[in-house]
């Protein structure tokens, strides 16, 4: 890319998927044509298919957990530490996730302690962040999500070498699983914003180097629209990332 930031699609698995479908799945992106030199894949399967997944997919493709808690061990059934998710060869962590916060009450301030967490451990995070329909209505867009990202990155100071194993993933809540998605001008606004405020409060290097993906609705119709924009690294890819065309999508800006 003219920016020098490497291209990043990641695959959003949630809650779907057997042995047989996910198996499908793998031959399908084993088979798949991308240019690994130019592209950064990861896809993040229901955590019991993680190791089945890593250990039968082509390496130049890394596999993310879709969650880690904020600690090491411990008395936190339903949980897996980012030590568990490295255990079984998982390198990535989606955090931050729309329907963590929504669906499962998930605060900024706990989002931001595993997010650190996470990164002291060895594992790179995408951390997500959105708005809902109500804040794009009323002009409020970018005062929420300069509020999620203050909450992310204040409540747990990184030191400045870890910016490099974050992506930001901007997904506008409204269009997660909608069918709407932002159009390449309303996301290239909004991608925008979050680097200028990255300059402001972080670092101007960590702006220009730090990669925001785009996430809602991503499909092979309009990925290549996307991609075009200067401030679109990449995508965090939903229900399209269990179809043969989330090979399209990894090929957008090719």
């Amino acid at each position: 890319m003219a920016s020098g930031r490497k291209f990043f699609v990641g695959g959003n698995w949630k809650m779907n998927g057997d042995r047989d479908s996910i198996g499908a799945l793998v031959q399908v992106l084993n088979d798949g044509e991308f240019n690994p030199a130019e592209t950064e894949v990861v896809v993040s399967p229901p955590m019991v298919y993680v190791g089945l997944v890593q250990q039968s997919l082509r390496p130049e493709i890394t596999v993310a957990v879709q969650n880690c808690y904020a600690a090491a061990k411990g008395a936190f059934t339903g949980e897996i530490s980012p030590q568990m998710a490295l255990d079984v060869g998982a390198t990535w962590a989606i955090l931050g996730h729309s329907e963590r916060r929504n669906v499962f009450g998930e605060s900024d301030e706990l989002i931001a302690r595993k997010v650190g967490f996470a990164l002291q451990s060895g594992v790179k995070v995408i951390a997500c962040i959105g708005e809902q329909l109500e804040h794009r209505e009323a002009g409020q867009t970018a005062e929420v999500l300069y509020a999620q990202m203050a909450a992310l990155f204040k409540t747990e100071p990184l030191e400045l070498s870890a910016w490099s194993n974050i992506v930001i993933a901007y997904e506008p809540v409204w269009a997660i699983g909608t069918g709407k998605t932002a159009t390449p001008e309303q996301a290239q606004e909004v991608h925008h914003q979050l680097r200028e405020w990255l300059a402001a409060n972080v670092s101007v290097q960590v702006a220009a180097e730090t990669r925001i993906i785009y996430g809602g609705s991503v499909n092979a119709n309009n990925c290549r629209e996307l991609a075009k924009q200067a401030d679109i690294d990449g995508f965090l890819v939903g229900g399209a990332s269990l179809k043969p065309d989330f090979i399209t999508i990894i090929n957008a800006q090719s």
